[in-house]
């Protein structure tokens, strides 16, 4: 029996708890005084989190340590100023996409990200190095403070090669590679929503660092699977051939993941014996007797194995759909006080003939149901009988997803030499596979980021999702412009945006070949037309750059006499009004992918971000007419270039302008 505790609650317990929801790396082990093991800050990293330079102090504890550890963190932490800029040349559909490319520096592209998308992210999914001896790996420079980071990171992209090789004769090897994943998935982490889940390919040279990696980022008690991916029957080898890697999984907030309800994946044929029952009740007009029994016939005439003649006890429908009438007795667990109240017959009005064990549900559960249009429990033909309950195929046509599975690595290849052609990549991703589990953790209007794109698997699994199920998802790839050496395709980031626009065109033309041969205007012809119309297989290209801001707009400070007119103009030369205008969208949080469309007011162009969310123009000579005209436009929100002003006045006049036609906006200068 437990004892009462009889003292106020543990408040260091407590904050122990809140900083490890804050800070998982730091949460450690340390022995009590009894010799028990409890939890523990980690004071060491949490300094170091909270500071901006390196912090010393090592003490005995339970945790992964490798050379550069601390380094990395500090980098992690640090402040970047660059900007993405658009590329509208390598982009499809630029204006009505929904979907990102991004070419740069990972590490860079999400810190980047940070604002906009910060708890956005549905799904990380990434195939990053396996660190196999043959990989290269980021060559981040960590000897540096934070206020060094930031300024070399404004000064040049020219920072030589950004990957290195990591040879396992490297003194390094295991730190370089632990380094580099470490920083990413920190920074990525704060991307994810509460139910957010990241998913990371690797195999058996990293796997266990990698657990440990995910156990500091994530917590401990966030990780769901090391999922088994056997992509062959046959290998080569001297000891044990192998022929799986894997699949490590990890939520942002298990509990949350678990409340959310999406991770199973539907039963075999569920989605086709849908679409029969669909089909039948536009057919007989919502008459479910008639819809009954051609179903029950349908069921009949199907082959002995096929997986849609698994749902056969699915034949009864209602308005809802269709659904099996399951049992309502409560289990024969010899329990004397299952509930025995009185269900009516709708018919006769008088109670139902009652289980001998009772009801499965109570009487509030049981009214509730019974109140339901139409009701949840299925009536026999009189009250002699014995109610079910209806258990709908929609509902629960679900299973869980297995740890270990089979698919063959080699059609993914071929699926890739097929759009680009042969010897671009040796071990491309299924996008089967990758779409199953995207619809695993995913709904449909979700955001999936993979910072290691490579070829673009991840987007292509999105794409063919979206197709085959309707849905909306959203992806966002990174990756660098790692070069080739080949004429073809200069960089793979040139490979993966050719493979990815091949690919949501043969989407495409696979749907307009379908509409083709259907009869104009027939339910399938205007099925297949919104299919099309919904589908969304463009990308907007961005690309990591130094910021648009002259060195002047950062260190004002170390501008001299001398050279203060030369330092007037606070943009660089090469920059367009667009590119200014994504750097705004970083620094103000807003989504990347909104909707861009240009006006023309009182001579001037003015860029317009979802409507009316975001109005920008960064022309010359902005006077108080053309300032007048635009606030009568009421946006939420309003940026100029501060030297774009004709003159003091107006610059001056402008937020009196705003506060008295649309007190609303929010005004900002660059």
């Amino acid at each position: 029996m437990d004892k009462l505790k009889l003292h106020s609650k543990d408040l260091t317990a407590e904050n122990i708890e809140k900083l490890a929801a804050l800070f998982p790396n730091c949460l450690t082990e340390t022995k009590a005084e009894d010799g028990s093991t409890k939890h523990a800050i980690d004071f060491d990293l949490l300094r170091q989190e909270l500071s901006a330079d390196l912090v010393e102090g090592p003490q005995e504890r339970y945790r992964l340590d490798w050379p550069g550890k601390r380094e990395a963190l500090a980098t992690a932490n640090a402040p970047i100023a660059k900007t993405l800029r658009p590329c509208r040349e390598e982009s499809v559909d630029f204006d009505s996409t929904k979907n990102l490319y991004i070419e740069g520096d990972n590490l860079e592209a999400l810190k980047l990200l940070q604002e906009t998308y910060l708890g956005k992210v549905k799904m990380i999914y990434i195939d990053p190095p396996y660190n196999t001896g043959n990989d290269f790996v980021y060559a981040d420079d960590f000897a540096e403070t934070s206020d060094e980071y930031f300024e070399r990171s404004n000064q040049s992209d020219e920072e030589g090669n950004r990957l290195v090789a990591n040879t396992d004769a490297n003194g390094r090897f295991h730190s370089d590679w632990l380094t580099m994943i470490f920083t990413r998935l920190k920074v990525a982490r704060n991307l994810l929503k509460d139910d957010g889940v990241v998913m990371i390919s690797i195999d058996d040279n990293e796997a266990p660092n990698l657990r440990r990696i995910c156990d500091e980022v994530f917590g401990a008690e966030n990780f769901v699977s090391q999922i088994v991916w056997q992509r062959s029957k046959k290998g080569d080898a001297k000891l044990i051939a192998r022929v799986h890697e894997y699949v490590i999984c990890y939520a942002r907030d298990k509990t949350a993941c678990i409340n959310a309800g999406v991770w199973r994946k539907k039963k075999e044929g569920v989605d086709e014996v849908l679409a029969h029952h669909k089909k039948l009740v536009l057919e007989h007009g919502g008459d479910h007797e008639k819809v009954r029994a051609d179903m029950q016939s349908w069921y009949r005439g199907l082959p002995a194995k096929d997986p849609r003649k698994s749902h056969k006890h699915y034949n009864w429908s209602d308005d809802r759909g269709l659904y099996f009438p399951d049992n309502f007795a409560g289990p024969d667990d010899g329990r004397a006080n299952r509930p025995r109240h009185d269900i009516p017959h709708p018919d006769t009005n008088l109670p139902c003939k009652k289980p001998s064990t009772g009801w499965r549900w109570d009487k509030k559960k049981t009214d509730w149901a019974l109140a339901q249009e139409p009701p949840r429990i299925h009536f026999g033909s009189d009250h002699t009988t014995i109610p079910n309950r209806k258990s709908y195929l929609a509902e629960i046509s679900v299973e869980p997803f297995h740890s270990i599975f089979y698919r063959d690595g080699r059609s993914a290849t071929l699926e890739v030499e097929a759009l680009v052609g042969k010897g671009w990549f040796q071990f491309p991703k299924n996008t089967d596979v990758l779409a199953e589990l995207i619809d695993l953790t995913t709904n449909e209007t979700d955001i999936i980021l993979d910072f290691f794109s490579g070829s673009g698997s991840t987007g292509h699994a999105v794409w063919k999702l979206n197709d085959s199920s309707d849905s909306k998802r959203r992806f966002i790839l990174v990756q660098l412009p790692e070069e080739t050496g080949k004429e073809k395709y200069a960089t793979i980031a040139e490979i993966g945006k050719e493979r990815i626009r091949r690919a949501g065109a043969k989407i495409r033309a696979e749907l307009e070949a379908q509409l083709e041969g259907e009869l104009p205007g027939s339910d399938k012809h205007q099925e297949i037309t919104a299919q099309l119309a919904n589908l969304d297989t463009g990308f907007r290209v961005l690309k990591v750059d130094t910021s648009n801001m002259a060195d002047v707009y950062y260190k004002p400070d170390e501008v001299t006499q001398d050279g203060l007119d030369l330092q007037v103009e606070n943009i660089k030369p090469d920059r367009s009004p667009e590119d200014l205008l994504f750097q705004v969208l970083l620094d103000w949080g807003v989504d990347l992918a909104l909707p861009i469309e240009q006006e023309t007011i009182a001579g001037k162009t003015v860029f317009f971000v979802a409507e009316n969310a975001l109005a920008a123009c960064f022309d010359p000579g902005l006077d108080e007419d053309f300032v007048k005209e635009l606030a009568k436009r009421e946006p939420l929100r309003a940026v100029f270039r501060d030297a774009s002003f004709a003159n003091d006045a107006t610059r001056i006049n402008i937020e009196q302008i705003f506060k008295a036609l649309s007190p609303h906006t929010e005004l900002k200068a660059i």
